[in-house]
């Protein structure tokens, strides 16, 4: 009896001793698989944290571009409205340039059709179809040439006859023209001159002019405001004094009829404050 109970007992150990080293494989397999999980999910974690970090320099980083460009387009809208604000003053400044040109273009329009009806009725007047006699514009200003011979007897400055004739048919004009001003304009050749009287050219041209001021004033009562008498003497020649034709031609007086500069000018300045109202 004795022995059965003993040999019982040895197989409920050897039993017991089997089914322990099976559980403890199982555990141990276990274990391993949850070391080998815990280790996968360790190493997705540090790679989640790291690209965490990154994804936080990045957001960072936008998000300092993003306050430069919001810098940038405050900046640009401000230059830019600045800019707007520049350029429509320059185009308003250029406008009122424009209108001023345009003004002044106006006033230089009708001063020359005034000087070109000028002429026509010099024309008419003095009889152009005299070869001695040139009516013409120079530079805007009416001039007419009368030559020497018509004038004056050869180195004297005692006006003709026939010249105060011419003269009068002028001064006709020039009076009809209050707002003009007469200058005449003595010139000769090179033939040197020199008497008690005259000491050279220059005198003879300037006595020549003024002779014909004064016929201009005294005969005809052109206001003397309006008249300026000038010499040239032989500086101013038409054609080279190598010939007599040429010398003839350089001998003769020029009577220029143009508007007065003070009030020419006060006509543009009444321009201009009109166009700015």
């Amino acid at each position: 009896m004795k022995r059965t109970i003993l040999t019982l007992t040895l197989a409920a150990l050897t039993l017991t001793s089997c089914g322990s080293k099976k559980k403890i494989a199982e555990l141990e397999a276990k274990n391993k698989e949850i070391q080998d999980m815990l280790n996968s999910a360790t190493l997705k974690l540090n790679t989640c944290l790291a690209e965490k970090d990154q994804m936080a320099s990045r957001i960072q980083d936008l998000k300092s571009r993003e306050t430069d460009l919001i810098n940038t387009r405050d900046q640009i809208t401000t230059l830019s409205s600045q800019g707007a604000q520049n350029l429509e003053k320059t185009l308003e400044s250029l406008k009122e340039k424009d209108l001023k040109i345009n003004r002044l273009q106006d006033a230089l329009t009708r001063k020359d059709s005034v000087t070109l009806a000028l002429v026509s009725s010099i024309k008419r007047a003095v009889g152009v179809n005299d070869p001695d006699i040139e009516v013409n514009v120079e530079k805007g200003v009416v001039y007419i040439s009368i030559a020497d011979k018509l004038l004056f007897k050869s180195g004297r400055y005692e006006v003709t006859d026939r010249a105060k004739e011419i003269l009068g048919k002028v001064a006709a004009i020039v009076k009809d023209k209050p707002d003009f001003e007469c200058m005449v304009e003595g010139h000769t050749d090179n033939v040197p001159i020199n008497n008690p009287v005259l000491q050279d050219n220059w005198d003879l041209s300037v006595k020549r002019a003024t002779s014909i001021v004064r016929i201009l004033q005294q005969d005809y009562g052109i206001d003397p405001k309006r008249l300026v008498a000038a010499g040239r003497g032989e500086y101013v020649p038409l054609e080279a004094n190598t010939t007599a034709e040429g010398r003839a031609r350089n001998r003769r007086t020029r009577i220029l009829v143009l508007p007065k500069i003070d009030q020419f000018y006060d006509m543009i300045e009444k321009e201009m404050k009109g166009q700015s109202k």
